[in-house]
């Protein structure tokens, strides 16, 4: 089990960015959470088996989302217990 925290920056809110990466995440063994942040980032965190984790994210750089992706990070951080389905915060 891994998690992660993906920060994107570029035009990634008010294009439906957190509703297309909550659809990706059902094709994939994973849970987790994205929301807008204040500054304009939008913040991403999925844990799930390594493997699952990693094609989630790839896939949504090979989505229609990339084009509105200029940047992003990367972060490991601990595994949550209790984390169940893919929500959108608010």
């Amino acid at each position: 089990m891994v998690s992660k925290r993906v920060f994107y920056e570029g035009r990634v809110q008010g294009v439906g960015f957190r509703y297309i990466v909550r659809s990706l995440a059902t094709g994939y063994e994973v849970v987790g959470s994205v929301k807008n942040l204040i500054d304009g980032r939008v913040e991403l965190e999925v844990q799930g088996d390594p493997d699952e984790v990693d094609e989630f994210l790839e896939a949504i750089l090979d989505s229609q989302l990339r084009r509105h992706i200029s940047r992003f990070v990367v972060q490991e951080i601990p595994v949550k217990s209790g984390v169940k389905g893919f929500q959108i915060r608010h």
